[in-house]
């Protein structure tokens, strides 16, 4: 299964419960495909570090992209993957 499926605000458990199936099975059904997730998680880093080079502050940044200041300090300083 390649396209991602919706949980509706389920917890991956009660999903589990209520279809008889397993929560790896779940898992795998709702999960983001990781090349999507990757490529996301990279342009977001980008964001982070141009927004840092135009002198705003890790929580402004993080409020201005709706994310915490520790994931803000987390992408700057993490090596950039090429």
């Amino acid at each position: 299964m390649s396209e991602r499926l919706p949980r509706n605000g389920m917890s991956v458990r009660e999903l589990a419960k209520r279809t008889g199936v397993s929560t790896a099975s779940i898992i795998r059904w709702t999960s983001e495909p990781r090349d999507s997730y990757l490529g996301r998680a990279h342009e977001r880093h980008e964001k982070i570090r141009e927004l840092r080079d135009q002198g705003l502050s890790m929580r402004a940044i993080g409020d201005q992209l709706g994310i915490s200041a520790r994931a803000v300090h987390y992408a700057l300083h993490k090596e950039p993957a090429e």
